[in-house]
């Protein structure tokens, strides 16, 4: 996968938790078919150990079609992250639209804790380059 320039990524925190986001478009074909990929970085600058347990991100595009992902764990992997420590994460997504918007938050759980708390993933958009279109003059 390409990866993101850093000055391209969408950046949000809650108690401690700095969770950094953004897209690549990675392939693009002549029928209207996006392959975006997204990248997450879930930083933990707070002062005790979390566990990243799950997510509930969504993509609707501007077509009205929404594609949910609200599971545990990430790609079979719940992190542990210790004061300092981060998680990098990316996955991708085909869509049939050129234009989408990503959102949702991930389930973090704070050692010695029994509550999950929700920590909001920044919003971002999936936006792919306009492709020209030929004019005829005669």
């Amino acid at each position: 996968m390409v990866m993101i320039e850093e000055n391209e990524l969408q950046v949000s925190q809650t108690d401690g938790i700095v969770i950094s986001a953004g897209p690549v478009l990675v392939d693009e074909d002549s029928h209207d078919n996006f392959l975006w990929g997204y990248y997450f970085c879930i930083e933990n600058n707070s002062q005790n150990k979390i566990s990243v347990v799950g997510k509930n991100w969504n993509i609707t595009d501007d077509r009205g079609n929404l594609f949910s992902d609200n599971s545990d764990g990430f790609k079979g992997e719940i992190p542990e992250l210790e004061p300092g420590e981060y998680f990098e994460f990316t996955s991708t997504a085909p869509l049939s639209s050129p234009y989408a918007v990503f959102y949702g938050s991930c389930r973090i759980k704070t050692e010695g804790q029994d509550k999950l708390k929700e920590v909001r993933i920044p919003t971002f958009a999936m936006t792919a380059p306009k492709v020209p279109t030929s004019v005829t003059v005669n």
